[in-house]
């Protein structure tokens, strides 16, 4: 992963992250949010993957149906932030649309992905990003955390 910040003053932090081939994106992107020490922003994000996951909320049985996307597909829309989550550590939440091969789409939740050579994001960390904790979503942030840990995988 390379990264490199742009904005002209400490009050506008943008960084622009491009993913090395193969890296996977999710772990990518929360790692450097961690190591940066962003606690609050917003996300955007274009390229394509080798392959990705993305969720479907089941509200009847409260839970995700994950949907794997196992070719080549193009980030046609990705937005998300990055909030404090329920263990204090900053957590990504994104939504993502793909374009595959025959203009088909699919999207949700995004739960993981492959980079190929051209996946990048922006984190913009400008002072209008407040956290979710400190917009008096606490509850939201928290929700949105298990939530994930369920898509990824990683909850009961």
């Amino acid at each position: 992963m390379k990264s490199k910040r742009i904005g002209v003053d400490e009050q506008s932090q943008v960084h622009v992250i491009i993913l090395d081939t193969g890296e996977e994106a999710f772990a990518a992107l929360t790692r450097f949010a961690n190591e940066s020490g962003i606690s609050a922003a917003s996300l955007t994000a274009i390229g394509a993957f080798e392959r990705a996951t993305v969720g479907w909320f089941d509200i009847a049985s409260k839970s995700y149906r994950k949907i794997e996307v196992n070719e080549q597909c193009e980030v046609l829309s990705a937005i998300g932030d990055v909030a404090v989550g329920d263990d204090g550590k900053p957590s990504l939440h994104v939504h993502i649309v793909l374009g595959l091969a025959d203009g088909s789409t699919r999207g949700g939740p995004f739960a993981g992905g492959h980079g190929e050579a051209d996946a990048r994001s922006c984190l913009d960390r400008s002072p209008r990003n407040a956290s979710t904790k400190e917009a008096g979503g606490a509850r939201d942030c928290a929700d949105r955390s298990w939530r994930r840990a369920r898509l990824r995988g990683h909850a009961a």
